[in-house]
């Protein structure tokens, strides 16, 4: 059986702290011998993707009408078996690539196709602000009836301070382990 998981980054630095947490989260996965798994990275600075125009048409036709990349990335979370979604903080919030994520998933949330998902969340920042960040991720995945296996806080001046963080490193391991217990036995 294949195992489908899905990363997307909301960050714009290539490099940064919160895509360095979403490769260390693929890495740890990775170690922990899931059979047939499949990894697809999304960043979202790397698409086209329009903010909502609030039009709900995709009430009407079951899919959004924004002709731009929210249909592939849908689809990729429609199938995936987990969707890992990171943020780095803006203003104690999601940065404006997730939010725009969040609002374009309201024709997903029509016909429940994330109902039931499992989500791991990341939120990095320099200082703070993840509590609020994370809140705004736990909300999307309550109102799209996906179930939240973990969080994770990224909080660091520079990247290698977040990815040499104890409770960073302990936080990626616990995610991949909860995830793993959702899993069905292998006979």
């Amino acid at each position: 059986m294949t195992m489908k998981i899905t990363t997307i980054c909301g960050s714009n630095r290539r490099k940064g702290a919160t895509k360095c947490i979403l490769g260390s989260i693929e890495k740890e996965i990775k170690q922990a011998n899931i059979s047939g798994l499949k990894t697809k990275n999304i960043s979202l600075s790397d698409v086209h993707l329009e903010p909502c125009k609030g039009c709900l048409k995709c009430k009407k036709k079951g899919h959004c009408v924004i002709p731009d990349d929210f249909g592939k990335i849908a689809f990729r979370m429609i199938h995936s078996d987990l969707i890992v979604i990171g943020s780095p903080v803006y203003f104690s919030d999601v940065s404006s690539p997730v939010k725009a994520l969040i609002d374009r998933s309201v024709s997903l949330w029509h016909t429940k196709l994330l109902k039931d998902k499992k989500v791991i969340f990341v939120a990095a920042t320099m200082e703070s602000g993840t509590e609020h960040t994370l809140e705004t991720l736990k909300i999307w995945a309550k109102d799209h009836e996906m179930n939240v296996i973990s969080t994770i806080e990224g909080i660091g001046e520079e990247v290698k301070d977040v990815l040499s963080n104890e409770k960073t490193i302990q936080q990626i391991k616990d995610s991949v382990g909860a995830f793993k217990l959702t899993l069905p036995c292998e006979s």
